[in-house]
């Protein structure tokens, strides 16, 4: 459940002020939000700032707690009533473990219930944490969740913090959501959205997409195939059963399995993702496993669950298949608003964890091809678009 942390003051006062200290740090030279060669204006016009501080606090999944309170700070300084929903710890509770929270903010003085459109990003990050850094040459600023997702929070805030100044919006009109755990299989989206919570018309979440507009993305189905062998000296095998032995024929099995195939996504891909056995090169392995993702390209996940099990099974019935969760198939989004390119992507998002009756956009900064990997990157010039992107996105959802 929410609690509100935040009552209103004057918002519009609040914002005007805001403006002026961060256009005074600004010059002629630098364009719209600021941006020059000097490595230190980064850290003053509010995106780059604010983009800055996010991708400098770690925050990978499950230790969300230190930029959600940064951030809840900084929307409450700019006169949005925040509201913090607690979300369960990941893996093993410790008395060590900071509490991990989802943010609602919404403009201070606005009904909580009455806003129309939702902008959502996530807050957490995968491994390893990588420092930020910025490139005055490339104009590229480099570190963990530069892109995913930490630009399209920067990017969010700062276009709702001009539309709400220039009055383009009701304050009534727009809240932002700001979730944990999104890397891990949604978790913190999954908890907002069994809580109570506005209907919005429209949600426009944010993914690393290029600049353009996602017109669906594919499923995604994730399991462990376990098995369960005998130990014994490796000298006398006989003794024992080889779990890596029963495991690697059916991992080669799935490897080679035909999954549905769709025109629009083309085909299903499977992933070996990790595998575990053994204890010794001179013992025989008791028991071995692999955690396995399908992106899904077509037919309900069920469809892909069955061709799974049976080719499991078909290798040996003594091996167990877990699925973590009842996955989904290919998701469809909206891409009706006039001058975005659109794509469809093979990654998978928080959008089918949010249950309701709204209009659903992706789209973001940056490529999904650099997110995750040691050289994330994103341009300044993105970032800035990527501003303008989100403001026309919701005037758009608004207009409709």
């Amino acid at each position: 459940m929410f609690r509100r942390l935040l009552s209103s003051s004057s918002f519009c006062l609040a914002i005007l002020y805001l403006h002026c200290v961060f256009a005074g740090r600004t010059s002629s030279s630098q364009s719209r939000l600021g941006y020059n060669n000097d490595d230190s204006t980064l850290n003053n016009p509010p995106l780059f700032s604010l983009h800055r501080k996010l991708v400098e606090i770690p925050s990978i999944s499950g230790n969300e707690h230190d930029v959600g309170e940064f951030l809840a700070s900084y929307l409450e300084a700019h006169q949005f009533t925040v509201e913090k929903q607690r979300v369960a710890p990941f893996g093993r509770e410790s008395s060590s473990q900071k509490p991990r929270h989802n943010l609602l903010a919404y403009p201070s003085g606005s009904p909580p219930n009455a806003s129309r459109v939702l902008l959502t990003s996530h807050l957490d990050v995968v491994p390893p944490y990588i420092p930020y850094t910025y490139n005055s040459s490339s104009h590229q600023i480099a570190g963990r969740g530069v892109i995913d997702d930490k630009a399209c929070v920067a990017a969010q805030v700062t276009a709702a913090i001009s539309l709400l100044y220039s009055n383009a919006i009701s304050p009534s009109s727009l809240a932002l959501l700001f979730v944990v755990g999104e890397e891990i299989g949604g978790d913190g989206m999954r908890a907002f959205s069994a809580s109570p919570h506005p209907a919005y018309s429209s949600v426009i979440f944010g993914e690393p997409t290029e600049l353009k507009l996602v017109a669906g993305h594919k499923g995604n189905i994730a399991f462990t195939v376990s098995a369960k062998g005998k130990s014994a000296h490796s000298g006398y095998p006989w003794l024992g059963k080889n779990a890596n032995s029963m495991l690697i024929p059916a991992l080669l099995a799935l490897d080679n399995l035909q999954l549905p195939f769709s025109d629009k996504y083309g085909d299903s891909t499977l992933n070996i993702g990790k595998m575990v056995g053994g204890e010794a090169s001179n013992v025989i392995p008791a028991s071995a496993h692999a955690d396995i993702q399908v992106r899904v390209a077509a037919e309900k996940p069920e469809v892909s669950q069955r061709l799974i099990v049976n080719a499991v099974k078909e290798v040996d019935e003594d091996l167990e298949v877990d699925f973590w969760s009842k996955g989904y198939g290919p998701v469809e989004i909206d891409h009706d608003v006039a001058g975005f390119e659109t794509q469809t992507v093979n990654f998978g998002t928080d959008i089918p964890w949010l249950d309701g009756d709204h209009k659903r956009y992706l789209y973001g900064p940056g490529s999904i091809l650099d997110a995750h990997s040691d050289h994330e990157h994103v341009s300044v010039e993105d970032l800035e678009e990527a501003v303008e992107g989100y403001k026309r996105l919701v005037l758009a959802a608004i207009k409709n």
